[in-house]
């Protein structure tokens, strides 16, 4: 009986930040603005971003790059974002009074993001 040959993943390296204080919309805005461009123009990109969130995703981006550079021994000047996804993570509920003797549930939301970044030549 013939082996069915064996799936290789492609060479690519990456980073996550559990727990960043944001709601999982807001970083998906900042996420989308680096998705598919080369690290060099992502770095500049997040730099000059205004939001405040961009210098936890700006660390995170450096982390994948520096675990590309040295686990994988990838080249920095050919790398770009694969991919930036956002995920949910956890909620911190809290009380607000209100009239009457009523109580306002307020929802502080936390978000996490994953970046995977691979060389050019892999791009599919």
């Amino acid at each position: 009986m013939a082996r069915r040959p064996r799936w290789r993943r492609e060479p690519e390296a990456r980073a996550v930040c559990r727990r960043l204080r944001v709601s999982p919309q807001k970083l998906n805005l900042v996420a989308a603005l680096i998705r598919g461009k080369p690290v060099q123009e992502a770095v500049a990109q997040l730099q000059f971003c205004k939001r405040r969130i961009a210098d936890d995703v700006l660390k995170v981006l450096n982390s994948a790059i520096a675990n590309a550079e040295e686990n994988e021994g990838m080249d920095v000047d050919r790398l770009y974002v694969a991919e930036s996804h956002v995920g949910k993570n956890l909620v911190m509920k809290r009380i607000r009074a209100r009239a009457r003797g009523r109580a306002f549930r307020i929802n502080k939301p936390f978000s996490q993001i994953t970046i995977i970044v691979r060389e050019m030549g892999e791009r599919a």
